[in-house]
């Protein structure tokens, strides 16, 4: 992925999905709006569910023409034929999933709220790198602030992605200084997905 000049759409995938209604549904998010990459982010750990899963996501992604990379899986990445993995470890796994994976794979990696794992995954070659989560009460509380995106986008050309607890008003907030949003249970979880997802892209523009 590169950096846009303005934020873009980074979609993920539900926790749990019914392969026999989501491909369905992701065809039309895809069509209805500009998407950059796709992430195929599942609960399960079960290899035959996963690799199910992503043959039906990565089939409806690359026909729009957008990339699919999978949480944590390098194996999988490679086995599969997908663009690439996200780490949810920070930096740590950067090096050796690029091993793995060739540089044209695309290597990113959540970072929770911390400067010093952005900084060492932007060193290993990530291709970008998340923090989040920017609102909500998810995990321990604990939120990636505003002044960690600004800092991060004036200091640092590895691309930044914000995620976790999405809606207008953080959005609104971060455009400045987010390259990509990453989308996922905060339009999957409305009756009309698309619609929820163009609402927070018109949060990005300035009004």
């Amino acid at each position: 992925m590169t950096q846009p000049e303005t934020p873009q759409i980074y979609l993920v995938t539900p926790p749990e999905i019914e392969l026999s209604r989501f491909p369905a549904e992701l065809r039309r998010v895809l069509d209805g709006a500009e998407i950059a990459c796709l992430r195929l982010s599942l609960a399960t750990r079960d290899e035959d569910r996963l690799m199910r899963a992503a043959d039906a996501v990565r089939e409806v992604a690359h026909a729009a023409d957008v990339a699919l990379v999978i949480d944590t899986h390098v194996v999988l990445a490679e086995r599969l034929g997908l663009d690439g993995v996200h780490l949810l470890d920070g930096g740590r796994g950067v090096r050796a999933a690029r091993k793995t994976l060739g540089p044209d794979a695309i290597v990113g990696c959540h970072c929770g709220q911390s400067r010093h794992e952005g900084m060492s995954a932007g060193e290993a070659g990530a291709d970008y790198v998340t923090f989040g989560p920017v609102g909500g009460a998810l995990g321990d509380g604990a939120h990636a602030e505003t002044e960690l995106f600004q800092w991060w986008s004036e200091v640092i050309e590895v691309p930044v992605v914000a995620e976790g607890g999405l809606d207008p008003e953080n959005i609104a907030t971060l455009a400045p200084f987010a390259d990509f949003f990453a989308v996922g249970e905060e339009i999957w979880n409305d009756d009309d997905p698309l619609a929820a997802l163009k609402r927070l892209q018109a949060a990005m523009i300035p009004g």
